[in-house]
């Protein structure tokens, strides 16, 4: 199973590749499948590929849930 985590578009370089960052660690992925990707988009990544532009305020609230559940899973240790 794959869970989609929403990134942060730091960097689109000359060969249609983007910096990704997910709460720190940075990833490189094309952005063919979806050309019209800017830098501060929230974007998710399947297989290397940015796959689906997120509005920020989604992107935000999505991350946000997977804090608290960490949080939560943190708690049960």
């Amino acid at each position: 199973m794959c869970i989609a985590v929403p990134g942060k578009v730091t960097v689109i370089d000359d060969l249609n590749m983007a910096t990704v960052d997910h709460g720190g660690t940075t990833r490189v992925a094309s952005v063919d499948l979806v050309p019209d990707v800017q830098v501060g988009d929230y974007v998710l990544v399947h297989a290397g590929f940015i796959i689906n532009v997120l509005d920020e305020e989604d992107a935000l609230e999505t991350l946000k849930l997977f804090e608290e559940y960490m949080g939560i899973m943190d708690e049960g240790e």
